[in-house]
Formats: C-alpha cells, sequence, structure tokens
C-alpha cells in the first residue's frame, strides 16, 4: 500500500526463509541487488505498472541504473566484461527476485536483456561478444530475443517456425514474422531464430536495418513497463558473421536459452509472491473487523502459513535449477520446468489471495478520496504472464513427465 497508506511494509523473508544453499557470493548480490531496486525500482514501480504502453514509458531511467550499478555483469565471465562469479546462475536469479519484488516489468526487462540475449550471444564468436555482447553488458544497447511467431510460440519445430533464412553468397536473407518480442520497440538488435535448408539457424539482426519494421507496442492486461511488438522482416540481409553457432544448432541455442530464462521467470514468481505475502500479513495485523485484528481469524492464519510454506519451497526449486546450471549440467531438469511452473501458479494464487485481503481496496487502481494505492493489484495484473510466456506451465509439466515416463512415451504420439 502507498501514497498516503502505509509508508512502508517490513519483510519477512529474512525471518520466514532460513539460506542454507545460496553461495555466499550470491548472498552478497541479492543485498546488493535489494537495496538498489529499494532506491531506484521501488519509487518507480507504480508508474511503470500502470502508464500505458509506448516507446516514450519505457523505464529508461532504471535500465540506465542497472548498467551504471554493474547489474548487467552478474551473469557474465570478467572475459567477457561481467564479473566472473563462480555462480553466475544462482546470482542472476536472486538479482531477478529483488526486482520482481518491486515490478515484475522490469524483472522481466532483465530477464530478456540479460538472460534471453545477453545469454545466447555469449555462444557466438568473438565478433558478436565484441559488437553486441559488449554494449549489452554495458547497458549501452539493448538486446531482445525472437522465437516466437503468429503461428509458433510452444512449438518451435521446423514444421512450425515460419521465419525463413535463405543462404546467399556471404550470409542469409531472412523473410518472417515474430511476435510478442520483448524489449522489441526499444532494442536495438534481435537474437532471431530462422528456419533454413541447413537447418535452424540463430541469427543476430539489427533492428534499424533496411527490411526490419518494429509494430507499435503491446497493449497488455500486465507488465506494461516490459514492451513486446511484432516484428516484421522482408529480405533482411544478415552476413555469416552474425550467426551464432553452427547452422543446425539454432534450436540448440534457444532452448538452452529458454532453460535459463526459466529459472529466471520461477525467481520473478517468488519475488512477486514474495512481495503480496508481506503486504497481505501487515494488512491483516492492522486491519479490524468485528472488534478483531484480522490476523486472529483463523482462516487467514491458515492461508498465511500455507503460503509461508510455499515461498519457501519455490525459493529452494529455483535455488537448486540455479545450482544445477552452474554445475555445467545445460538443462537442469525436471528442476527447471518444476520451479518455472510451481513458482509462477504460486504467485498467481497468493496474488488472488492478495486481493481477498484487502477486500474493495484489493481492487482499487487508486483511491480518489486520498489517491491511495495499493500494490496488490499491480501485481494480480503483472503474475498471470509468467505462467505463459518462456514455455507455458503445460509444457512444464511434459517436460517433467518425461522424466518419470521416459521421453519415447511422452513424446511419442502412437502411444
Amino acid at each position: 500500500m502507498s501514497n498516503g497508506a502505509v509508508a512502508s511494509t517490513p519483510r519477512y523473508q529474512d525471518q520466514l526463509y532460513h539460506e542454507l544453499l545460496l553461495p555466499p557470493e550470491a548472498q552478497a548480490v541479492r543485498a546488493e541487488v535489494r537495496a538498489f531496486a529499494d532506491a531506484r525500482v521501488a519509487p518507480r514501480a507504480h508508474a511503470i505498472a500502470h502508464e500505458p504502453e509506448s516507446v516514450e514509458s519505457f523505464p529508461r531511467d532504471v535500465f540506465s541504473h542497472m548498467g551504471a550499478q554493474g547489474l548487467f555483469r552478474i551473469p557474465f565471465d570478467t572475459s567477457l566484461g561481467g564479473r566472473g562469479l563462480a555462480f553466475p546462475s544462482c546470482a542472476t536469479a536472486v538479482t531477478i527476485e529483488e526486482l520482481a519484488y518491486h515490478s515484475s516489468s522490469i524483472a522481466a526487462v532483465y530477464d530478456v536483456h540479460c538472460i534471453l540475449a545477453g545469454h545466447a550471444l555469449r555462444r557466438g564468436s568473438a565478433f558478436i561478444h565484441g559488437k553486441y555482447l559488449a554494449p549489452l553488458i554495458a547497458g549501452t544497447a539493448i538486446g531482445s530475443f525472437a522465437t516466437t511467431e503468429p503461428d509458433a510460440s510452444t512449438d518451435l519445430s521446423q514444421r512450425a517456425l515460419q521465419t525463413r533464412a535463405e543462404r546467399t553468397a556471404d550470409g542469409y536473407r531472412v523473410t518472417g514474422h515474430k511476435r510478442w518480442i520483448s524489449n522489441a520497440p526499444v532494442a536495438d538488435f534481435a537474437v532471431v531464430l530462422c528456419n533454413s535448408d541447413e537447418g535452424m539457424v540463430t541469427l543476430v539482426i539489427e533492428l534499424n536495418q533496411k527490411g526490419v519494421r518494429v509494430g507499435k507496442p503491446d497493449l497488455k492486461l500486465g507488465n506494461q513497463g516490459q514492451l513486446t511488438a511484432d516484428v516484421y522482416l522482408d529480405g533482411v540481409e544478415v552476413p555469416d558473421c552474425n550467426r551464432i553457432d553452427e547452422p543446425g544448432r539454432g534450436l540448440h541455442v534457444a532452448l538452452s536459452t529458454l532453460t535459463f530464462g526459466r529459472i529466471g521467470i520461477a525467481a520473478s514468481g517468488v519475488g512477486m509472491a514474495q512481495a503480496v505475502f508481506d503486504e497481505a500479513v501487515t494488512h491483516l495485523k492492522r486491519r479490524k473487523a468485528f472488534g478483531r485484528s484480522l490476523a486472529q481469524f483463523q482462516h487467514w492464519q491458515f492461508k498465511m502459513a500455507d503460503y509461508a510454506t510455499r515461498i519457501e519451497v519455490a525459493r529452494t526449486l529455483y535455488t537448486k535449477a540455479a545450482i544445477r546450471l552452474d554445475s555445467g549440467i545445460a538443462f537442469p531438469e525436471p528442476e527447471a520446468a518444476m520451479a518455472k511452473s510451481y513458482c509462477t501458479e504460486l504467485a498467481v494464487d497468493i496474488a488472488r489471495d492478495g486481493i481477498q485481503v484487502f477486500g474493495g481496496y484489493g481492487f482499487m487502481r487508486e483511491l480518489s478520496h486520498d489517491s491511495s494505492t495499493y500494490k496488490v493489484e499491480q501485481i494480480y495484473r503483472d503474475a498471470k504472464i509468467s505462467e505463459i510466456y518462456e514455455g507455458t506451465n503445460e509444457i512444464q509439466r511434459m517436460i517433467i513427465a518425461r522424466s518419470i515416463f521416459g521421453r519415447e512415451m511422452i513424446d511419442d504420439p502412437k502411444i
């Protein structure tokens, strides 16, 4: 609650959650990013969550502050201009959780910029590192990642993907249509998954070059500070040096990147869940009904006890997936799929109940009487997309089922 209501909300994470898994360097990053988010993200969070999507409304100030703080360096090795952490995935995940505590949009911008675009670029050549990854890490360029199309999102197979990269003498000519491309309206370049006669290829395409058109920002239910738009590619000339990895390896690049991204989305879900939990507990203690604090009613005692337990499980799940990724396991399943589905469903569930805790106040974007606002409304709108993007939760269950029954049984349509 803010703007004339409760000035600050106590945090219950440190009181209830006892860290036994996260490496010390990642714990230090959490403390750093929390201080940064409290100072730089929290004051802007309400406006970011409520301003209609436009290029002008993109939170460039917060993006620039993240660059100046060195937050974009967290996932990367020193050889690339990063911090060279021993557990970069863990540190990146807690960064996203702490950003999402105040703003899911800012966490999503960071995820797409660093994990999706950045992680894919990391697999590129020295040329790609210098031209695209270095400015991304410095925060002087904005990255995006383009796999989804109007008729290809969950299914990224060659039969579904329509964007084509035709071979030329010195590279590729790309034609296609990508949809819901995060950061695209403000990005300098996109990492684009394409179909080709060589198999799938991943190409870096500058968004201001001839043949590229970026549509207007989509108007969404939530996450309004994370801009998405269609990207139209009409005979775009892309040199060989802008290809990441070998021809035919494009899908592998995309899927390994999305696996890391799912850990980030899981962490974002925990950040949102923790924020609702803190807001709800604070309100339950202060609000009275029938002469008693709402916290004295057993219904809410049990409800919040269950959510405290679920947040504990969720944070442990994404941490375990990140530790496995840092150990060199490119596809840390089933933990990554479990974390993504469990953490995001938790965020949606607690956001819905958070509205109920606040009653009519929780339904308000702004109360005209005193201009007070209520954070649970913002998170209720923001949380839903986390169950959908970077692999729907139904797909995550299929991945988990493969670990149980085997890929052959799950993927064979004849069984």
